[in-house]
């Protein structure tokens, strides 16, 4: 299955519910995935990686969806011919031990 099948298989499966949520809340389902595979990596129990990969993957597909994105073309677009900083496969840029730290998320009431 290439991506954009996934997205769209996502999108029948569970687009009645996302288009109700809304991107906000869909966004929010998305990041609370997101810290669940961290979790996941941490315990490093590979079952619940695996899992918890799927779930960030579908609940990013979801939320692209809602924003009328295809995650296959994004994907591409911006990784297709390598590092999209330095345009090398593989990637020459400067090793950099931590991540640009920005804020993800504001908590909402």
């Amino acid at each position: 299955m290439k991506i954009r099948e996934f997205q769209e298989h996502i999108r029948k499966i569970y687009y009645k519910h996302d288009y109700r949520r809304g991107v906000k809340k869909t966004l929010e389902w998305f990041i609370t995935e997101v810290y669940e595979f961290v979790e996941a990596v941490e315990k490093g129990d590979k079952r619940d990686i695996s899992l918890e990969a799927a779930d960030v993957i579908a609940w990013l597909s979801s939320v692209l969806t809602l924003l009328n994105i295809d995650l296959e073309e994004a994907a591409f677009e911006r990784y297709g011919k390598g590092c999209p900083k330095c345009n090398s496969i593989p990637c020459r840029c400067t090793y950099r031990e931590e991540p640009n730290k920005k804020i993800i998320c504001k908590e909402s009431n």
